[in-house]
Parts: structure tokens; C-alpha cells; sequence
């Protein structure tokens, strides 16, 4: 087997190759032998990885006569596109930990699998160590999903955690995760949602065997989150989570899919619900599927050995394919729904007015949301004079009702700001 790439995970994928020698060949049924690894900066010391299987030249590695498997751990869309397509050409399987290249030109990649007859495993490129990705495609194939929900990235998980448990600030919270090793030096890929749309794209893909992209996820990220969000949050009971939602929309007869809804974004959860327990840089994915019911994964989403973990378990399952003569499962795609544009999902907002302490602002405000067909579960007034606010949680409504009512209330001459918006998930 050849490998591309050998930081953090790449280190890890060695070590446990060596570690585990004698186990994996035992599982496999033949020895697995590492035939070289692929690295930009050959002079870098790397502990326990051999010298001697050490290159610069990915191309020559991947088509070579006495690699069958290639893992890439590189990241990034390219070079790592052309080595996987090229080493696919080549007659290789293909073990890829890279959610950015999946998620964004996947269709590629499964088509040259299929054409040359490879497999493509990518268990590591979504939620670390947690075994996600195989039950959707193997155990729940002879189901009906009908939606993903979780947190997929621990970095946000971790700051929002603190936020909510220590009152911590934004600001303070991301510095304390990055202290930590659970944020890069530059976190806007996590904090901003990037991460977690591309992780969103490849469980939608798999789930509903439609195409999905990155580029179809609503993506908002947590840089907005304030004290007051996270307070408002409390006060309702509830935690406020970065989640990667993927739901089916049936059609008005309910037997068809009208397409499939794919998202990321703060929203506020019951502390009744499992995921609002999920804390410090944990992952954990809720699947709810027609006849399996619902079912919750858990753990390290992140790390180099969790992610060499997933690796190594891809390895043994390509190895035994390549061994049998058997190829593994190909994706498919043959339900192509639409990706929904976001005015068109359902949820819940919870907004937060700071309004003029006078007689009539209920009913105005109330005017404004029936104006946009939008109903209210809960209103309360908070404070008085100066200081008062109205707390306002709605009634599930099209995301493009509830954006237009809030820039209704924001018009409103008795309405001095609106402090706070969230949508809030969870049971109604």
C-alpha cells in the first residue's frame, strides 16, 4: 500500500500499521506492507515512520506495480484529486480521509471507482473514530433514512460548550480550544460551518442517494454567538449547539420525496435532548430511519489516532476486497432530488425584541407575525421601561416567513432592536 501524506494523522496510520502488524494481517488473511509514503518536505523529522519509504514523487508512487491500496491523508482538493483519479486509473483502491475533496467534486471520484472498477472508502472524512458512515451505506441500506442530525465538529462544539457551562466569551472560548489543540491557528474553516457543510454534504449524499455538494449547504457558523444568545437559551432550558441537519422532504402525498433539505447552523436544543449533552470537542449524530427508529452515534470526532482509526478500518475492508478479488460497494445516486433552497425548509426562531415599554407593542408585533403567516407558541416580557424586552419562540413556519418577519419587526418604529435571533430544533 502507498501513502500520501504523513502529519498528524499520516503519523498515526504508520504507527498503528506497525503496532498492529500481526492483528491486521490476521483479520485481512495476508500481511499488509507499506510500500511508501508520499511528503512534500522529505527532511522533516517524522517519529517511527522508516526513512527509506519516504518520497517526493506522489505520481510515481501511486501507479506503482507493487502498491494495490492508496490511502490519502493530504487534504485540500489538489494534488489530491489527480493522485486519487490517477491511482484509480491505475487498477488502486482508494482510502481517503478528505471531506473537502468529497464534498465537493465526490461525483468524480464515485464515477472513476466505478469505471475502473476500485473501491472508495472515506469512513475518516466525517466525525473522526464514530462509525457513521459505514451503517448508512451497508446496515440502513434496506431502509428509509429520513434525516441526519448531529454535531460534526468538535471545535465549535468545544466553544459553545464553554460558553454555555463557564460563561465564557466568544472570543476567550476559541482561544482556550485553540491552547487545547482542538482549533487550527486559523479556525475560520470550523467557525464559520465550512467544516461541517462539507461533512453535511457527504451524509446527505449517502443517506439519500442524491447528489449533494457543498456548495447546496446553507452554512451559517457560530462567530455571531453571543452571551446573550447563550443566555436566552438557558432561560428557555435549552443549549445552543453548531448542527449539521440533513432531512428528506416528502412530497403531499407522502410516499415521494420532494427533495432534501441540507444545513448547518447555531440552534438552540432542549437539554432533554440527547445531543444537548454532547460536550467539549465531541461529536454525535442522531439517524432516524423509517424502520431502525432513531439511532445515536458517538464519540471522538477529531484527532490523529481517532481519524487513523477509521482509517485502519477502511484498510482491513479494502484489503480482504482486494485479497477476494471482490470489489466493495459502489455509490449511488439514482434518486437525484433536489437540494431545497433554504426559505423553503421548516424550523422554529426564537427572537429577542428590545421594544418601547408602551401600550399597544404586543398587538403590533403580534400583526407582523400574522402578517407573514407566522404563528406564535410563546411570548414573555422581560424587564420594564428602558429595559424592556419581549421573547418571542414560534410555531414551526417556512424559514423565508420567518426571515421576512423579522426584517417586518426591525421596520417597526416601537421596535428599537432586535437583539437576538436563533432557530431552535428539537421537539415542538
Amino acid at each position: 500500500m502507498a501513502l500520501l501524506g504523513c502529519g498528524v494523522v499520516g503519523t498515526e496510520v504508520v504507527r498503528l500499521l506497525h503496532e498492529q502488524a500481526d492483528d491486521l494481517a490476521a483479520r485481512v488473511g495476508a500481511p499488509l506492507e507499506l510500500a511508501g509514503i508520499a511528503v512534500r518536505r522529505p527532511d522533516r523529522v517524522r517519529a517511527g515512520v522508516p526513512a527509506e519509504l519516504v518520497t517526493t514523487d506522489a505520481q510515481a508512487l501511486v501507479t506503482r506495480d507493487d502498491v494495490d491500496i492508496v490511502i490519502e491523508v493530504i487534504g485540500g482538493i489538489e494534488p489530491a484529486r489527480t493522485l486519487l483519479l490517477e491511482a484509480m486509473k491505475s487498477g488502486k483502491s482508494v482510502i481517503t480521509a478528505n471531506k473537502a475533496l468529497l464534498a465537493e467534486d465526490g461525483a468524480t471520484l464515485f464515477a472513476a471507482a466505478r469505471e475502473y472498477g476500485a473501491d472508495l472508502y472515506y469512513e475518516a472524512s466525517v466525525a473522526g473514530a464514530i462509525p457513521l458512515l459505514r451503517p448508512l451505506r451497508d446496515s440502513l441500506v434496506g431502509d428509509h433514512v429520513h434525516r441526519v442530525l448531529g454535531i460534526v465538529n468538535g471545535t465549535t462544539n468545544y466553544v459553545l460548550d464553554q460558553m454555555d457551562t463557564h460563561g465564557a466569551g466568544f472570543n476567550d472560548a476559541l482561544e482556550g480550544a485553540q491552547a487545547l489543540g482542538f482549533a487550527e491557528a486559523d479556525p475560520t474553516a470550523d467557525v464559520e460551518g465550512f467544516d461541517a457543510a462539507a461533512k453535511a454534504a457527504i451524509l446527505a449524499q449517502l443517506a439519500f442517494h442524491t447528489p449533494v455538494t457543498a456548495a447546496d449547504v446553507h452554512r451559517e457558523g457560530i462567530t455571531e454567538v453571543s452571551p446573550g444568545d447563550v443566555a436566552g437559551a438557558k432561560g428557555m432550558d435549552c443549549v445552543v449547539k453548531l448542527l449539521a441537519i440533513c432531512e428528506r422532504v416528502p412530497s403531499e402525498d407522502g410516499r415521494n420525496g420532494r427533495g432534501v433539505s441540507v444545513r448547518v447552523y447555531p440552534a438552540m436544543i432542549p437539554r432533554s435532548h440527547p445531543l444537548a449533552s454532547v460536550r467539549d470537542a465531541y461529536n454525535a449524530v442522531f439517524v432516524e430511519a423509517e424502520s431502525a427508529g432513531s439511532l445515536m452515534f458517538y464519540g471522538a470526532g477529531a484527532g490523529g489516532a481517532p481519524t487513523a482509526s477509521a482509517i485502519l478500518g477502511d484498510l482491513v475492508a479494502v484489503a480482504r476486497n482486494v485479497a477476494g478479488g471482490t470489489p466493495g460497494p459502489v455509490e449511488v445516486t439514482y434518486a437525484k432530488l433536489p437540494v431545497l433552497p433554504m426559505g423553503e425548509t421548516v424550523t422554529r426562531y426564537y427572537i429577542q425584541l428590545d421594544v418601547a415599554d408602551e401600550a399597544g407593542v404586543l398587538a403590533t408585533v403580534a400583526e407582523e407575525f400574522a402578517r407573514h403567516d407566522v404563528s406564535i407558541q410563546t411570548v414573555r416580557q422581560v424587564g420594564m421601561g428602558e429595559e424592556a424586552q419581549l421573547v418571542v419562540v414560534t410555531h414551526r413556519a417556512r424559514d423565508a416567513a420567518l426571515s421576512a418577519t423579522v426584517e417586518g419587526l426591525r421596520g417597526l418604529s416601537i421596535v428599537r432592536e432586535v437583539a437576538s435571533v436563533m432557530r431552535v430544533e428539537g421537539e415542538e
